[in-house]
């Protein structure tokens, strides 16, 4: 890489976090902070591409690290993070973690969330009820049962259909590091349908191979989100980070506002 093009990388980086920083002042001054939920087989560090943005931006951000036991011990866990901010809350889920904060974004702190690529279930619902008009999806064949009733993604179902759009270096990392959710979790019904007393936001990952995108659209479109569509596999916040980064800004900016 000659001399110029490393300037010229470096002061498109500059302008990058200069606009996020700019786009956060009205956060800082309402302290606005920022709970992101992870999905199954995953854990918190599947957000290590978007927090250090939203961080040069000023947020405070948190990522809550659920056991994907069950849809309650999950929902406590994350009440527990939020419970420990000060100010206002912006709570970011994704997959499995739309359904957790659906649950305990109800807290009084909460004033917006942030769908990933994730369920957003009306109260009383779980995730199999969700995903029962729709086709199965190719990712969810290649679940893998353990003794315990816990279920893995195996490397194949990782690399093919839940980050596909990432290298193989990345994903064999990803299937490694992966947390397992109890299969009985499908069955949990939330309690609560935080979405429909906050404005939301939802993100749709396009070329989703572990939920369909049109259920993505469709659910979007029930809570009534500011959707932004991504031509993206099931991990926009792997591949896309800036533009996942960018949504939660947004919902950021309008929470402080409020």
């Amino acid at each position: 890489m000659n001399t110029r093009t490393l300037l010229s990388t470096a002061i498109g980086a500059t302008a990058l976090f200069a606009g996020f920083a700019h786009a956060a002042e009205p956060a800082r001054a309402e302290t606005t902070s920022v709970v992101i939920v992870h999905g199954a087989f995953a854990d918190g560090s599947d957000w290590a591409k978007v927090i250090p943005l939203l961080q040069a931006a000023g947020v405070k951000v948190t990522a809550v690290q659920n056991s994907l036991e069950s849809l309650a011990g999950d929902v406590a866990t994350t009440r527990r993070v939020i419970a420990s901010q000060t100010g206002r809350v912006v709570l970011v889920g994704h997959s499995w973690g739309g359904m957790v904060i659906t649950d305990a974004g109800v807290d009084d702190k909460v004033k917006g969330l942030v769908y990933v690529a994730a369920f957003a279930p009306d109260a009383g619902q779980s995730v199999e009820e969700l995903g029962n008009q729709y086709p199965k999806p190719e990712g969810l064949k290649h679940l893998v049962p353990d003794q315990g009733g816990y279920l893995y993604l195996s490397p194949e179902g990782m690399s093919k259909y839940f980050a596909q759009d990432l290298s193989a270096k990345q994903t064999a990392i990803m299937a490694a590091t992966q947390g397992p959710i109890q299969a009985k979790a499908f069955g949990d019904k939330v309690s609560n349908a935080a979405w429909s007393s906050r404005p939301s936001w939802y993100i749709v990952a396009e070329k989703d191979l572990m939920i369909q995108p049109e259920q993505e659209r469709a659910l979007a479109k029930k809570i009534g989100a500011k959707v932004t569509s991504l031509p993206t596999s099931h991990v926009p916040q792997q591949s896309r980070p800036a533009d996942v980064a960018k949504v939660i800004l947004d919902a950021v900016q309008t929470v402080a506002k409020q």
